[in-house]
């Protein structure tokens, strides 16, 4: 985490929030039900993570997207084209069960870590953008793992 600006941090990690909740609540039949009672069925287990998983991959499309404002060329155009992959994935993917929904944001977001990865070499990212975003990938990843096999 060294070397990421503090407001990109706290807000990235704030945003692991409904993908936390939501794998507690699958671990926790009792906080499952308080959840469910207080906050409702979208806001508890998987519902709250595929949703708001959704929504998070679409707006990583966007992020994308203003890097590849930086190219010039063919590699603006690819990144163009790379940068609506994440949100694609999200529209076509995420309306299936919970488990299979789970299991495909899984995928999407190994995909957009990938994407992530070429954007960075391609020096259209800060210098901290992969720390911040293994840090919060390998998170999601392990909370949807909880969500799509426990």
């Amino acid at each position: 985490m060294h070397g990421i600006p503090r407001s990109p941090l706290l807000l990235g990690l704030a945003g692991l929030i409904p993908f936390l909740w939501g794998a507690a609540t699958v671990l926790s039949p009792s906080l499952n039900d308080l959840s469910a009672t207080t906050l409702g069925a979208r806001f508890t287990g998987p519902y709250v993570q595929l949703f708001y998983g959704a929504i998070i991959l679409s707006f990583m499309s966007g992020v994308l997207w203003g890097f590849a404002t930086k190219a010039t060329g063919t590699r603006a155009t690819t990144g163009y084209i790379l940068s609506v992959l994440p949100a694609l994935w999200a529209f076509f993917m995420t309306g299936f069960g919970p488990n299979t929904a789970s299991l495909n944001l899984m995928i999407g977001f190994a995909g957009l870590l990938v994407l992530d990865t070429t954007f960075f070499r391609w020096g259209l990212t800060p210098s901290w953008w992969m720390s911040l975003r293994l840090l919060l990938t390998a998170i999601v990843l392990i909370c949807l793992t909880i969500t799509a096999f426990v």
